[in-house]
Order: structure tokens, then sequence, then C-alpha cells
């Protein structure tokens, strides 16, 4: 089966689908008020994702400090962020992003 990469206007939105309609039939099955923007048949059946290119680098690991932070900080972003920075040395952009998108992925 295809993997394809449909885009919405807040999302980017990876999944396996028979066709272009199918993988269409996703978006508006999960998010019905988004609207395709850009669909993209991948060539081949896996996704990657540079760690390089997203920023991420060295032996930190992001997502593991980033939950750790939360937990520690019991939910409140803002002393999360404190303790990312002060874990990581990292500036305010870089921990805000990483405590953000954990958030997201309900930490």
């Amino acid at each position: 089966m295809p993997l394809f990469e449909i885009e919405t206007p807040s999302h980017i939105i990876i999944t396996w689908a028979q066709d272009e309609q199918a993988a269409v039939g996703v978006v508006r099955e999960n998010y019905p008020k988004e609207e395709p923007v850009r669909i993209t048949k991948r060539p081949r059946d896996t996704w990657v994702i540079s760690k390089a290119a997203l920023g991420i680098a060295g032996s930190v690991d992001p997502c593991s400090t980033a939950r750790d932070c939360l937990s520690k900080a019991e939910g409140d972003k803002l002393h999360a962020i404190r303790l990312y920075m002060h874990n990581t040395g990292t500036d305010l952009e870089h921990a805000r992003k990483a405590i953000e998108s954990n958030m997201v992925m309900g930490w």
C-alpha cells in the first residue's frame, strides 16, 4: 500500500492508503474542517525525518528531557521551559518549541 503525505493548513499527515482519494478520506475523517492543500505519493513505503534537519543533535534526547521537565513541572509550561533550559543549556526559543511539541503529543 502506498504512503501519502497530505498537507493541510495546520497539519502534515503521513498515512498509507490505496490511492489519493483514500488518503484524502483519511484527512476528511480525522480533520473534517481542514482542506488538503498538497498531496504527495511518497516514492517508498517508509518515512524518514532527519534529526539534523530539525535541529536535534548531540546526546540529549529532547523528547524524554522535555517530558521529564513537564512531569517535574506538573504540566506548568513556563516552569517546564525554565527546567528544560537549565537541563540542556538551550535558548528560550528552542526550549519553548521542545516543551510545546511534547505538550501536543500528550506527554
